[in-house]
Formats: C-alpha cells, sequence, structure tokens
C-alpha cells in the first residue's frame, strides 16, 4: 500500500467518514498537481491553445475604438459617389468604371497601403472573356493594396478583403426615364466596406501579425470575371492565403423576408471556421451574423469568394439582405441604403477580418460538412497535405 493510501486508512478508522471525505477532496487535488508529465503537458498544450484563441477574441482597446471609427457618413459619402450618375453605371468596361477604379486606389493610397498591382500600381489589368457573351473581350481592372501585417513570422500570410465595384451600366430599354443602373446597394456597398476597412486598420498603431490584401473585383456582373482572373493570376501566394472575407450588398435592410436590421448572413457559414469567427465578432458589437437556412449555401457559389474557394482558400461572402427591392434595377440609388445599420455591420466585419489576421491559428475548413468537402480537398492538395 502506498503511504497516502495508508494515512487514509488511518484516518478512515481514527476520525471517521465525514474528515476522511474532506481529506480525499483535498487529495485529490494535490493529486491533480502531481499528474504524470505526459499529462500534464497535454493539459499544458490545451489550455495553450485555448488562450491563443481567447486573446484572439479579445480585442484591445486600441482595435476596440478603431473599430468604432467606422462611420455611417464616411460609407454614405463613398457610396454615393460611386453610385452617382456621372459613373454611369459602373459598367465593366467603361469610362465611368474606370473612374471608380482611380477612386478606389486614391482611397488606398490615402490610407497608406502599398500598392500590389502590376508595375508598383494598385491595378491588375485584365482582358477578361465574357462567358455570358461568347467571343467578346472586356479589358478591365481589379483594384488592389495590402497592408503588411506586423509579424515576421506571420507577415507573409495574407487574409483577403473584397468587394466587386463594377455594375451593369446603363440599359436604353429600360422602362421609365431613368436608364442608369447606378447600383448602390449592389455593390458600391461592399466596395465602400473594403475602403473603410482599409483606413480603419491602417490607422492602428500596432497592425494584425497577418498581411491583409484589399481588392476590388471587376466583372462580377459579367460572370465573376475579375476575381476569376484573380484566381488564375494572384497576387500573393494562394497557399499562404488563410482566409478571404468578400463583401456584398451590405446597405439595404429592406429584404423580401422582412426587414434585416442588426443581422448579416455569411454563405457557407457552416463550410469553413471563417463563419464562427464572423459570428463571434459580431456578437461583440451587437450584430447577429448567421446562416440563412436555405440562401447562405444557395448563394455561396454566387460571388467573388467561389473561384477562390475552388482553389482550397476558406472564402465566403456577407452580406446583410439577399433579395431587396431594385434588385438589378434602376431606382438601386444611394439614398435608399440604411446607413445606421450599415455602420453596425461593417464593424462586425472589420473586427472579424482583425481576428483571422491576428490569430496565429489559421481557419480551416469543416470536413464535418460534405458540402465543404471539394475546398477542403482543394486546400490540402494545394498545401501538399
Amino acid at each position: 500500500m502506498r503511504p497516502a493510501a495508508k494515512l487514509f486508512a488511518k484516518l478512515i478508522r481514527g476520525a471517521g467518514a465525514r474528515v476522511a471525505l474532506v481529506f480525499a477532496l483535498s487529495a485529490a487535488t494535490v493529486f491533480a498537481h502531481v499528474a504524470p508529465a505526459p499529462q500534464r503537458r497535454a493539459r499544458g498544450r490545451t489550455q495553450r491553445a485555448t488562450a491563443t484563441r481567447t486573446r484572439a477574441a479579445r480585442p484591445s482597446a486600441e482595435v476596440r475604438a478603431a473599430v468604432a471609427r467606422v462611420s455611417a457618413d464616411s460609407l454614405r459619402g463613398h457610396v454615393s459617389f460611386l453610385a452617382s450618375d456621372a459613373l454611369e453605371g459602373r459598367n465593366a468596361p467603361s469610362r465611368g468604371l474606370d473612374v471608380a477604379a482611380e477612386y478606389v486606389a486614391a482611397q488606398f493610397r490615402r490610407a497608406g497601403l502599398e500598392p500590389a498591382g502590376e508595375a508598383g500600381s494598385y491595378f491588375q489589368t485584365a482582358t477578361l472573356t465574357s462567358r455570358r457573351e461568347p467571343g467578346v473581350t472586356y479589358q478591365s481592372r481589379n483594384v488592389a493594396a495590402v497592408l503588411r501585417g506586423s509579424d515576421p513570422a506571420l507577415r507573409d500570410t495574407y487574409v483577403i478583403v473584397s468587394a466587386h465595384y463594377d455594375h451593369v451600366g446603363v440599359r436604353e430599354t429600360a422602362e421609365g426615364e431613368d436608364k442608369i443602373f447606378n447600383g448602390a446597394n449592389d455593390n458600391a456597398s461592399g466596395t465602400a466596406a473594403v475602403m473603410e476597412i482599409a483606413a480603419t486598420l491602417a490607422s492602428l498603431k500596432r497592425r494584425p501579425r497577418r498581411s491583409i490584401l484589399f481588392v476590388a473585383f471587376t466583372a462580377e456582373e459579367k460572370g465573376l470575371l475579375g476575381s476569376r482572373y484573380y484566381g488564375q493570376h494572384p497576387l500573393v501566394p494562394l497557399e499562404k492565403t488563410v482566409a478571404q472575407v468578400n463583401m456584398e450588398v451590405l446597405g439595404r435592410t429592406d429584404d423580401s423576408e422582412g426587414p434585416q436590421v442588426g443581422t448579416l448572413a455569411v454563405t457557407g457559414f457552416d463550410y469553413s471556421e471563417v463563419g464562427e469567427t464572423l459570428r463571434a465578432a459580431g456578437e461583440q458589437v451587437g450584430v447577429r451574423v448567421y446562416k440563412h437556412p436555405t440562401n447562405s449555401d444557395a448563394f455561396f457559389a454566387r460571388s467573388d469568394n467561389e473561384p477562390l474557394a475552388a482553389l482550397g482558400v476558406p472564402a465566403h461572402t456577407v452580406g446583410a439582405a439577399f433579395m431587396y427591392p431594385d434588385y438589378h434595377r434602376a431606382g438601386d440609388h444611394w439614398e435608399k441604403l440604411d446607413y445606421a445599420n450599415m455602420e453596425r455591420v461593417v464593424r462586425a466585419v472589420t473586427l472579424g477580418v482583425y481576428t483571422i489576421a491576428n490569430d496565429a491559428r489559421e481557419p480551416r475548413w469543416l470536413d464535418t460538412n460534405p458540402k465543404a468537402a471539394a475546398y477542403a480537398r482543394a486546400w490540402r492538395e494545394r498545401r501538399g497535405k
């Protein structure tokens, strides 16, 4: 019999069951602290991993203050310019889209971001062949900039924050006097959010550990052509790209299913860990980030996240309303957006992006979901795993 067991037996005989019970509880606590070394090491690894995730989920006072500066007025200013009649609906290609590209580049330059395009510029020029118009090519530009990360070991890995900045242009056959399809919600709203998040995170004294690539894609309305071109000609290595958060239709809350105030839907919510990270970020700023029971999966392949997801990058699109009045109509004007709500949801995305970029552990596809299997397989193939 071991010494501790002998002592316990003696106490039972001499002091009664009640005292022995107290001793037993105390002994259990002591013995737990002197567990075998392999158990202690395993428990330590678990505790350290949990602590890392906890730190990632609890932003510093500086980060919280920066997120709070996301402004409805700033978002309104961006959207009202991009969706003005002067840009003639931003068809790809068009003079109006070129003006929009220069505007986005100017905002990246103003925030102090590094150019990520060709020849030291903010532009990636692509010759595109439309899937909807066979035989027809468009030469157009993606706009891209980098916020360099702060961690020497992680700064060469990237999170992509994106939105498409084109729309469908002028349609002379449209009913009524208004022939310009301004595309305020689709997708000047997402483009404005990209610029606002870039400026917000660039203002931090201590930047996130990973780098963030901000991209405004062209020709989404022609069949995701700008993002498909990017996937074939990435500006940063795809195997070093840990996630993509793409933004669409963030401004309208008058969803066909009812008002969507203080909510943010994620396509393919449970395909990867990105969805849960965004949900936790939304909780901290009072936004419900959720999976729509049908549309979250149905819309996964319908925006600029899909080309990168197909190449293995955990990539999702977030939006406030899936369907709303004036979708792809001339009435999608900047005055109809709910900028106070847009401020809230962009704050949620900003915090979610920061969390992913600052976490040493990169998000993974969820193999338990069969709908994510092909994307997870592409990720393993790209990583050689």
